[in-house]
C-alpha cells in the first residue's frame, strides 16, 4: 500500500481551490430559479449539512485531492437533480427517449454515483482513521455505503413526511415505483462494487493506492 497522501488544507491546496471554485459556481448556477424551490431546499438539506461536517474536521482530517474530487463529482451531480428534481432533469429525459426507457432514470445514475464515487473516500477513512486490517480495509467501506444508502432513503421519507407530506411525490422521485427505495439502494451498491474492483485493479497495475493520484510526486510510494 502506498503511504497516506499528502492532504493539504484548503488554504495551500490549489488543486482542492479549484475543485471547490468549479464546485461552488455549478451550485450557485443551478441554485438559480430551481423547478421547484421547496424541493431544492429540501434536496440540498444533507448538504448544508455534510459541507458543514467536512468544514468542521477539516483541520483534523483531510483527504486526499483524488477524493476530494470525487466528493465533488457527486455533489454536482446531486445539485443537478435539485435543480430540475431528479424526475423531471433533462439529462435523465433524454436518455428515457434514447434508450427507450420506461422512466426517467437520473435518479438511479446519481445513487450509482453515490457508491461509485463516495466508496473511495470511505475507504480512506478507514485506512487512515480506523486503520483496520486489509481485508476490512475493502469490506468497511461497502458496508458504510449500504449502510447510508438505507439511511438516506429513510431520511428522505420521514423529511418528506414531516416537513411537507404534499412534496413527498416530487422530493421522493418514486414516479410510481413501488420498489424505487430497494432498487436505488441496489444501484449504490452496484456502484460501491465497481468502485472497490477498480481500486483493486489499479493497486495491481500500479502498487499504489488511488489516493497517489494528483498528490505531490515526492509522497509516492510503492506499498
Amino acid at each position: 500500500m502506498s503511504r497516506p497522501p499528502a492532504a493539504l488544507p484548503i488554504a495551500r491546496n490549489r488543486f482542492l481551490q479549484a475543485i471547490a471554485a468549479a464546485y461552488g459556481a455549478l451550485w450557485l448556477a443551478l441554485a438559480v430559479a430551481p423547478k421547484y424551490r421547496d424541493d431544492w431546499l429540501l434536496e440540498n438539506a444533507l448538504v448544508f449539512l455534510s459541507g458543514a461536517g467536512l468544514a468542521a474536521t477539516h483541520r483534523h482530517f483531510v483527504f486526499s485531492n483524488f477524493s476530494w474530487l470525487c466528493i465533488a463529482l457527486f455533489l454536482a451531480l446531486h445539485a443537478i437533480g435539485a435543480h430540475s428534481t431528479y424526475s423531471e432533469t433533462p439529462i435523465g429525459y433524454w436518455m428515457q427517449n434514447a434508450f427507450g426507457f420506461a422512466r426517467n432514470h437520473y435518479d438511479r445514475v446519481v445513487h450509482f454515483g453515490f457508491g461509485l464515487l463516495l466508496t473511495y473516500p470511505l475507504r480512506e477513512i478507514a485506512l487512515r482513521v480506523l486503520r483496520v486490517r486489509p481485508l476490512w480495509s475493502w469490506l468497511v467501506p461497502l458496508l458504510a455505503v449500504l449502510a447510508a444508502s438505507s439511511a438516506y432513503e429513510l431520511i428522505e421519507a420521514w423529511v418528506a413526511w414531516i416537513v411537507d407530506p404534499e412534496l413527498g411525490t416530487a422530493y421522493l422521485g418514486t414516479q410510481g415505483d413501488e420498489w424505487d427505495a430497494q432498487r436505488d439502494m441496489t444501484w449504490a451498491f452496484a456502484g460501491a462494487v465497481a468502485a472497490l474492483a477498480a481500486t483493486a485493479l489499479f493497486r495491481r497495475a500500479t502498487g499504489y493506492e488511488p489516493w497517489a493520484l494528483f498528490a505531490p510526486r515526492k509522497r509516492r510510494a510503492r506499498r
